[in-house]
Parts: structure tokens; C-alpha cells; sequence
């Protein structure tokens, strides 16, 4: 008897411990550097962050493999919607049992919305790859909590995906009469990958998201890296400013058109550009001390190559905009995310994320 009590009180508590922990909102993401927090770790490609001093400033000083000296998005995005720890990358060990349940990180440093982008890096998860993992994913928690509960998890949780930049930076821009640019002109080739694009969002929303945050990309010409190569005095490169130009305006359009085309506002649309913009041509006002030589690097602007334990280091990273010749610093990505939950509509099109959590707060 006493045994029979023992087994079944266990029951109750392992039941309404997975119901606690399916209960918070679980988070997923999907896309390249800005959000990846460690997948590339596991893979044999050039493009990674697990060495000093990339996570100088994450807990434990660890070099994650986040492109930052500290937190990124989705980190801060985590705890933002309460979640005690981000989502573990998708191939870390560590992915499994209660761990699934608050969500997953599929995003791979050097992919973009097209296959070929970032092949220079060889060994990556490309963005339909990612998506096949998140069908895996599902097949895994519904073994755990059962396949309505897990259907339930996937439909009200929160999903970000940050896509685009590489493929024009590592892509379309990397060498000069790259193939791309050969077979489109920057006219031609922006709506081509937008169109690209709406079949993975569609992909996305058919594998069961119901609320996504869609990053566009930043000022690409304004980026360390890219004064490095293109600026003579400091100024942003004009063609990859068009190209950010074209490309971010036509994405929120073509959200917009899909939330209409579904009858519901499943894709928000965040002006990460108009963000970045506010800091880059002002960066005395939000603390900075430059917002054109990265903390870390080497070279004019510190802008060349990535971040290495032999690079310029900058004492203080709060005080710059750039960590590294393509990523923000800890501190930027505050100020980034601080617009996704608050930004006005310029910022945060149809609405913004603590729109997005009050309205689901009264349902």
C-alpha cells in the first residue's frame, strides 16, 4: 500500500511538474550569428564564437558560442518573458527532458534565407535544415507530454527569426561580380530573396507558430567590418545602405501581406534597422563612446576579420556600440530589445511584444 501511495504521489508530482514547466511560454529561434547561441560549437565550420574573448562579460565569462561580449537576443528576450534561461542550442547535449520544454535555438552563425549564402563557412545548419530540426524537435516533446499538449506548446509560443543580412553581406556583396550579383541586379535580388523568404515564414507558420518576431537586418554599411573594406573617412557604405534600404521596407510589406493572407497578426515585423540606426548616427546619446570601432578586432575600425584572443580589446564594452566587426555589444543588444518590447509602430509593425504578452495575459 504504502508503495502504491509512494508511485502514485510521484506520478502527481512529475505531472504537474511538466505541467508547471509547459505552462511558461517556451521560445524558439531560427536564423544566423545575431541569434545563435552555441550550435555552431558542434559543427566543423570557420564560423564560430567559443573562444576568449567572445562571453568576456556572460556569467562564468564563458565563450559560448555567442557573437557577443555578453548576452544576445534572445537571451534578453528570454527574460523578458520570464523564462529563467534561454533555450538551449538545438545540438547541445544538454537538449533533452525538462529542457525541451522551454523552447529550443536552432539559429547557425553564417545562413541566410538562401542555400547558397555563407557556403564559405562550409559546415552550417541552413535555414531549411533548422526547420527540419524543429519537426524533430516536436516528434521529441510529444513523447515527453504527449502530442496535443506538445501541439499546444509549439501554438503558443513565442518564435523569433533573424534572416537576411548574410545574404547580402556573405553573399551577394562578398567578392566583387559574385555570382549573385552577376545573375540580378540589388533591385532584382532583393525581392527575389523576400520571396525566398515568405516560403520559409510559410514554412514556419505550417509547422505550427503562431507568433513570430521577424528581425530586419541592420544598417549593413555602417558596420565596422564594412568601413574597414569601404570607408575611407568613416562614412557608411551608400550601396549596402540601399541595399538595407530596399530590403527591410519590402520585408515588412510582405509581413504584413502574409498576416493578411492567414486572417490572424502571426508575423510582427521589427525594424531592427531603424534601431540600430538611432545609435549609429547618435551614439553619444545612448552612452556610447563610437559607434564605428569595434571592441574587439583588428585593423581600421578594428573592423577586420573576427574577434581573437591576439585582437585589440576594448577595457569597457559598455561604451561601444560594436563588440565585434559585425555584432553588437551586450549593451546594444539591450537597447535592440528594448524597442521589440516597447517600440512604437516605426519600431515594431503590427505591434510590439509587451502588446503581445498583455493581450495574451487575458485570454
Amino acid at each position: 500500500m504504502a508503495t502504491l501511495l509512494f508511485t502514485l504521489l510521484s506520478a502527481a508530482l512529475l505531472a504537474s511538474t511538466a505541467t508547471t514547466r509547459v505552462e511558461a511560454r517556451a521560445f524558439f529561434v531560427f536564423g544566423d550569428s545575431l541569434v545563435d547561441v552555441g550550435n555552431n560549437n558542434y559543427l566543423a565550420t570557420t564560423a564560430r564564437a567559443d573562444a576568449p574573448p567572445y562571453g568576456i562579460d556572460y556569467p562564468g565569462r564563458r565563450a559560448t558560442g555567442r557573437f557577443s561580449n555578453g548576452y544576445n537576443i534572445p537571451d534578453l528576450i528570454s527574460q523578458s518573458i520570464g523564462q529563467s534561461e534561454s533555450p538551449l542550442p538545438y545540438l547541445s547535449p544538454a537538449m533533452s527532458g525538462s529542457n525541451l520544454l522551454i523552447g529550443a535555438n536552432f539559429a547557425s552563425a553564417g545562413v541566410g534565407i538562401l542555400n547558397d549564402t555563407g557556403v564559405q563557412f562550409v559546415n552550417i545548419i541552413r535555414i531549411g535544415q533548422q526547420m527540419q530540426y524543429f519537426q524533430q524537435y516536436q516528434s521529441r516533446v510529444s513523447q515527453i507530454i504527449g502530442p496535443e499538449e506538445a501541439q499546444r506548446l509549439v501554438n503558443e509560443a513565442l518564435v523569433l527569426i533573424t534572416l537576411g543580412g548574410n545574404d547580402f553581406v556573405n553573399n551577394y556583396y562578398l567578392v566583387p561580380f559574385s555570382a549573385r550579383s552577376r545573375q540580378y541586379s540589388l533591385q532584382n535580388y532583393v525581392p527575389f530573396i523576400i520571396s525566398e523568404y515568405r516560403k520559409v515564414l510559410m514554412r514556419l507558420h505550417e509547422l505550427g507558430a503562431q507568433k513570430v518576431l521577424v528581425t530586419g537586418t541592420g544598417p549593413l554599411g555602417c558596420v565596422p567590418a564594412e568601413l574597414a573594406q569601404r570607408s575611407r573617412n568613416g562614412e557608411c557604405s551608400p550601396e549596402l545602405q540601399l541595399a538595407a534600404g530596399l530590403f527591410n521596407p519590402q520585408l515588412t510589406e510582405m509581413l504584413l501581406s502574409l498576416n493578411s493572407e492567414i486572417g490572424s497578426n502571426v508575423f510582427i515585423a521589427a525594424n531592427t534597422q531603424l534601431t540600430h540606426y538611432d545609435f549609429v548616427n547618435n551614439p553619444q546619446a545612448f552612452g556610447f563612446v563610437t559607434s564605428k570601432v569595434a571592441c574587439c578586432g583588428q585593423g581600421p575600425y578594428n573592423g577586420i576579420g573576427l574577434c581573437t584572443p591576439l585582437s585589440n580589446l576594448c577595457p569597457n564594452r559598455d561604451v561601444y556600440a560594436f563588440w565585434d566587426p559585425f555584432h553588437p555589444s551586450e549593451r546594444a543588444n539591450r537597447i535592440i530589445v528594448q524597442q521589440i518590447l516597447t517600440g512604437s509602430l516605426d519600431y515594431m509593425n503590427p505591434m510590439n511584444l509587451s502588446t503581445i504578452l498583455a493581450m495574451d495575459s487575458q485570454t
